[in-house]
């Protein structure tokens, strides 16, 4: 019989983490889909299977993953019984741009000494009132990260010289709310629409809807740990309503738009 998602989530008071997300799910499947920050992963049952950066990858036991933003991935269980999994979403405060493509490169990290300290981290940050203790086991946490990253900085391959694609991806990021026709980010690129269509494709490994689909969402979960209902969070970042919201949320998230809320932990 498979079991509901249970899911707790909330954003903490503790600078450059954007939102703690535990989760435990037997059968949900992820789509492609971006973040505009890191993902910091440990599985403390099951195992997940993912694809980024056009490779699949998995967590072995005892590792700790490292997803980079803007670098499309997916992720299902690997397990017959699903996985149960605790994240930490970083903003670029704790890591740079530099570090994305060492991360993309090996995105999954045997630390044993890491991995503890994530735990520890989790542990302060539902307790309120520990801030401190949060803020100065994260420090430690991505001074660790920095190093395992930064030997691999020499070796990543060179950023990919500024086209079509990106130009569209700024847009996307710019019409967050209010959209942007096709025809429309053609002539403001100065390309044609199925070339440009091609080209964001080639480059990201996502389609252009799917990557401003999963930045509204983004934007939403964020809103909804806030205190806000969901009719208005649709409205605020782009959703036709509330119905539209809760198809996309549901597909992405695991759950709806009001269980997400409902299930905020310490530190709301």
């Amino acid at each position: 019989m498979v079991g509901r998602p249970e899911i707790t989530a909330w954003r903490p008071r503790v600078p450059g983490v954007v939102e703690v997300f535990h989760a435990r799910f037997t059968e949900h499947a992820y789509p492609m889909h971006v973040h505009d920050v890191w993902t910091l992963l440990i599985v403390d049952d099951g195992a997940v299977r993912y694809d980024l950066g056009r490779r699949e990858h998995g967590t072995p036991h005892d590792t700790v993953s490292l997803l980079p933003p803007q670098v499309p991935h997916n992720g299902e269980p690997a397990t017959a019984h699903g996985f149960r999994k605790r994240v930490l979403y970083l903003d670029l405060s704790q890591l740079d741009e530099t570090f994305i493509g060492p991360a993309a490169d090996a995105p999954d990290m045997a630390d044993p000494l890491l991995r503890r300290r994530v735990g520890q981290l989790h542990a302060a940050l539902a307790r309120p009132g520990e801030e401190l203790e949060a803020e100065s086991r994260l420090t430690l946490i991505t001074e660790r990260l920095r190093g395992t990253l930064r030997p691999r900085l020499a070796a990543a391959a060179p950023p990919p010289v500024r086209g079509v694609a990106h130009d569209l991806r700024d847009l996307l990021d710019e019409r967050l709310r209010t959209g942007v026709t096709l025809n429309e980010a053609a002539e403001l690129v100065h390309a044609h629409p199925a070339h440009l269509v091609r080209s964001f494709s080639a480059a990201y490994g996502i389609a252009p809807h799917q990557y401003l689909t999963a930045r509204r969402v983004d934007r939403a979960r964020r809103l909804l740990l806030d205190g806000r209902r969901p009719a208005e969070v649709a409205a605020e970042v782009g959703f036709h309503d509330q119905a539209h919201l809760t198809r996309h949320f549901k597909r992405l998230v695991g759950t709806t738009p009001g269980r997400y809320a409902s299930r905020s932990a310490p530190g709301r």
